[in-house]
């Protein structure tokens, strides 16, 4: 039961959205990721991650909970006071997505294909990223073209194709690159997210943001060293793409499911109790060694799901990050 909840059934698409991604639909799509973060996300600059930046400001009193690293020495010693000095928020950052659109990605039972919540996400963080001229990019990774079947033995898998976009600043730019993004085609197979999440290492980089896109159904030890790599340089912002049939099985009888990954076909009894509580209980520990994973490498953690408003959940996030730093905490 270790991949059962990696098997997923038929795709249900939801109607209104074609497989060629229209520009209308990504109009619509920018139209609605504008109009809910603008309206719920005020501020002079709203990021995913606030973090304290590196640019020297004014100086206040200390406050228990403070960073005693950021103590005021000087002010301190004139005032006969604590004093720490505020930082402020780097101006020009520069923003990198490791997206997964491996072929488990294009499947939902929701609202949402996973791979539509996965283009809505690319949009909403391009649409934080730009303000101030900051730049952003993008590795994308899916499975590869489909090899020649043999005439004997199995067929090899593909090989995986990674895209790289290269980071640049400005409005149009930002757009440019959901684009590519949405007209990625999903090849069979799964892509290497550790190698995936390795290329935003190189080139070395000034300190930013790196966000990995994924559902995560690789094994954590294929990605999870490289993002406690990545964690040292940069602040990592994991988003966990889910759909309510990877976490329990309904009871519609003889259900036919098939790995969009290997194109493998079963027939799965879901009358069974037994089967239906083995699948929810493999499924629940294969989300928690996710997220213990992501937590040890320390990177914050975002799950979105195809059945729920992805962009509230985005908009709680960044709200509570933003809590957790006015009260000193990091995570």
């Amino acid at each position: 039961m270790a991949r059962a909840a990696a098997v997923t059934s038929p795709v249900r698409r939801p109607a209104g959205v074609t497989p060629g991604r229209s520009e209308a639909v990504l109009s619509r799509l920018q139209l609605l990721v504008t109009r809910k973060l603008d309206g719920l996300l005020q501020g002079d600059y709203a990021g995913l991650l606030p973090g304290p930046g590196s640019e020297a400001g004014e100086s206040r009193e200390y406050r228990p909970g403070d960073d005693v690293r950021r103590m005021d020495w000087p002010v301190t010693a004139r005032t006969t006071t604590p004093h720490v000095r505020r930082t402020v928020a780097d101006r020009e950052l520069e923003t990198w997505l490791a997206v997964d659109l491996s072929a488990s990605l294009d499947f939902g039972t929701g609202q949402w294909l996973k791979r539509e919540v996965v283009v809505a996400a690319v949009a909403a963080l391009a649409h934080l990223t730009v303000r101030g001229g900051n730049r952003i990019g993008a590795v994308v990774g899916t499975g590869g073209a489909s090899p020649a079947p043999r005439r004997w033995g199995p067929t090899p898998p593909a090989a995986p194709v990674v895209r790289r976009l290269p980071a640049r600043s400005g409005r149009k730019e930002a757009q440019g690159l959901v684009r590519a993004v949405a007209g990625t085609e999903i090849g069979p197979g799964r892509a290497d997210l550790g190698t995936l999440v390795d290329l935003l290492n190189r080139p070395p980089r000034r300190r930013g943001v790196a966000v990995v896109i994924s559902d995560f159904l690789a094994p954590p030890e294929q990605w999870g060293r490289p993002v406690r790599k990545l964690r040292v340089r940069h602040d990592v912002l994991a988003i966990e793409v889910v759909d309510p049939r990877e976490l329990d099985l309904p009871d519609v009888g003889v259900l036919p499911v098939v790995d969009p990954e290997t194109g493998e076909l079963h027939e799965v009894q879901t009358a069974d109790p037994r089967l239906r509580r083995r699948y929810a209980e493999a499924a629940a520990a294969q989300r928690a060694a996710i997220a213990r994973e992501l937590r040890a490498a320390g990177a914050a953690h975002l799950r979105l799901r195809t059945d729920t408003d992805w962009l509230l959940d985005m908009v709680r996030f960044v709200a509570a990050q933003r809590h957790a730093r006015t009260r000193g905490t990091t995570r």
